[in-house]
């Protein structure tokens, strides 16, 4: 059920995840309206435009993604630390330190 205005809205939001900045799945479900969506924006990870900071979406305790994605968990960690992004002894990055908090404006 992924329509092209629900993938749109998930590359527009993970867009706007500043560097040294990281989200996750759950969260960009919720900011784009589908709170309980957050294995659908997973599979849109995959399959998003390049330049995407894709890289900055973990999960929510901060584990890095599995299997090859990004170059797999070594490259992504690589590429996350290069961005000031600090982990925790277990490997997971320090999502109360380091998660995305985004302002809106008020209409």
């Amino acid at each position: 059920m992924v329509t092209n205005e629900f993938r749109k809205r998930v590359y527009e939001i993970t867009a706007q995840i500043p560097q040294g900045k990281v989200s996750c799945y759950g969260q960009i479900a919720f900011l784009a309206g589908h709170p309980r969506a957050a294995r659908i924006v997973g599979a849109l990870m995959h399959t998003a435009p390049s330049g995407l900071p894709c890289h900055r979406v973990l999960y929510k305790d901060g584990s890095l993604c599995p299997g090859e994605v990004f170059g797999g968990p070594a490259r992504q960690r690589q590429m996350l630390e290069a961005e000031g992004i600090a982990f925790l002894p277990d490997g997971r990055a320090d999502m109360k330190k380091y998660l995305w908090r985004p302002v809106f404006e008020a209409e």
